[in-house]
């Protein structure tokens, strides 16, 4: 037995697996030529964030327009950093927005696909296996310095405006024999575990990224730490050895990890494994005081996806806008394909934009407005009703009184080549329907400014006597427009057009008269369909309390 095989049974005397039987133990896909394997690698340390979800997207995207397999990995080898119930929020949101993973991680106890366990913390045995398969090549080593050695090494390198960190000289526990190494241990002292780096800063590197395009960096020559002192891998490590296992073929993440790449490629190549290929996708950002600033967790509520929740964004609605903001074809081709599943979208990760997506609230809302805008009356009464349910339960009492009543109210201007598009999300719906259960102030209405009080009274007192509930739309105007000349108004708006003096206004004021007195508002769905929903009873009241007080 040669002095780096005692060494590492020493190091780890309870690991009796190879790296041999792992590759057996976890082959190949079957999977059909040309399909990729993609995850979404969270920690648990918080809620489910924007960028998450972005990311899960285009991972759950760029698996399913291959026919591969998207899965879920638990990152949870920080623990103090983790949040109890983290995992658990992710998983729900991400299942919530339609991306539940082929397999992985789906909570306790609940393991999916032949390729776990995908908890981190799960796997130890088989990062140690990889671990101790490294020192006995001599490709890895134990380091015994302290944190006061390391911050002695940091300083004096800075000193001296050297690149900081441990390699060359300063990589003083990289000089020790195995039999040296062995003797510190049996003495006792505690160690992390560090990668021999074969790697020369002078020399160069360079990958295709998928989504930034060739990278040129200098390969990287630290000796960085693949275990802890506690066993604990670290995120480069344990990153190399699940991908490779778990038979990932495209890393997409955040453009933040582009930096480790020559670290990761190089981990790759010293355990003997083929690369994944990688696509680092920019931050989402957000414009403030005319620059650009990456979405923060600390300062923008809609950088948590329980954000939109609240606010009653249907899950199309967001999915629809990140799927806007990560590819600019999407658009044109939702406008070409209305009805179909907005995963069957061709997408193509090379056709991402380089630059970061910028987070646009106002286009958020558009989005959304014409999805809701597609739903029939039952769905927006039902997505409505359950919304008010959770976040305002006083809405929800007036809805649920009648529900009948409050389909009415959806239903107007629903359906058709041109609906409207009010509602954006469940939380403008209180303000939309307001009219219909609370009765305008009287005298807070605010008519048009070209118009007498006396007219605008005249308009109130004269249409009550000619108003029929069974009228459709075009007999209630007509009925409006059979009155306008008695008032000094001109029935058709082209006629007044032609000689505006000759007339106090048009049959179009007289509607927006009652239109205002009805609701209090300008601008409402058809006021036809509103006052029949109103009750003849009601409407006469409205406009009778709107006359008294001119």
């Amino acid at each position: 037995m040669s002095a780096l095989d005692t060494l590492a049974d020493r190091m780890f005397p309870d690991v009796t697996h190879t790296p041999e039987e792992y590759e057996a133990l976890y082959p190949a896909r079957q999977l059909k030529e040309g399909a990729r394997v993609t995850r979404i690698a969270p920690s648990p340390t918080g809620y489910l964030h924007l960028g998450v979800l972005y990311a899960a997207t285009i991972n759950y995207l760029t698996a399913k327009s291959t026919g591969g397999v998207f899965y879920f990995r638990l990152e949870d080898t920080d623990s103090k950093r983790e949040v109890d119930g983290g995992a658990e929020d992710i998983l729900a949101g991400l299942s919530h927005y339609g991306l539940t993973p082929d397999e992985g991680y789906g909570g306790p106890g609940k393991e999916t696909g032949n390729y776990g366990p995908h908890r981190q913390s799960d796997r130890a045995e088989i990062y140690h296996t990889y671990v101790k398969d490294l020192v006995r090549k001599g490709l890895a080593y134990p380091c015994f310095c302290t944190a006061e050695q390391l911050n002695a090494v940091r300083e004096e390198q800075e000193s001296r405006k050297e690149r900081t960190g441990y390699y060359g000289a300063a990589a003083v526990c990289r000089r020790l024999s195995p039999e040296e190494a062995l003797q510190k241990i049996e003495a006792g002292l505690h160690y992390v575990v560090r990668l021999r780096s074969p790697g020369d800063e002078s020399r160069r590197v360079k990958f295709d990224d998928m989504v930034k395009g060739t990278i040129e960096m200098p390969e990287n020559d630290q000796d960085l730490v693949l275990l802890k002192t506690d066993g604990i891998p670290t995120y480069h490590f344990a990153h190399a050895i699940d991908d490779h296992l778990m038979r990932t073929t495209h890393v997409i993440r955040g453009d933040e990890w582009i930096s480790s790449v020559p670290i990761h490629l190089q981990l790759f190549q010293v355990l003997g494994f083929k690369p994944p290929k990688y696509a680092h996708i920019s931050p989402i950002m957000k414009e403030e005081n005319g620059n650009k600033r990456k979405l923060s967790k600390r300062k923008d509520p809609e950088a948590a996806v329980r954000y939109f929740t609240e606010e009653g964004y249907p899950i199309q609605s967001v999915m629809e806008y990140l799927l806007t903001i990560a590819s600019s074809g999407f658009e044109d081709w939702r406008k070409c394909n209305p009805a179909a599943d907005r995963f069957s979208f061709p997408f193509n990760l090379k056709k991402m934009s380089v630059s970061g997506a910028l987070f646009d609230l106002d286009k958020l809302n558009d989005v959304s407005k014409n999805v809701v805008s597609a739903m029939d009356a039952d769905a927006v009464t039902r997505y409505i009703l359950e919304w008010a349910a959770q976040y305002n339960q006083e809405f929800h009492a007036k809805l649920a009184a009648d529900p009948v009543f409050a389909q009415g109210i959806f239903s107007i201007d629903r359906g058709g080549s041109k609906p409207r598009k009010d509602i954006g999300k469940w939380s403008d719906a209180p303000d939309y329907a307001a009219y219909f259960y609370q009765r305008p102030d009287p005298t807070g209405l605010e008519y048009p400014e070209s118009l007498h009080a006396a007219d605008i009274k005249e308009i109130l007192s004269s249409y009550p006597p000619v108003y029929d509930p069974s009228q459709d739309r075009q007999q209630w105007f007509d009925a409006i427009k059979a009155l306008c000349p008695a008032l000094g108004f001109c029935p058709e708006v082209k006629e007044y057009k032609k000689n505006p003096d000759g007339y106090k206004g048009h049959a179009g004021d007289v509607s927006t008269v009652l239109r205002i007195a009805v609701t209090g508002r300008r601008n409402t769905p058809d006021l036809c369909s509103i006052m029949r929903l109103l009750g003849k009873e009601e409407i006469l009241a409205r406009l009778q309390a709107a006359a008294s007080v001119l």
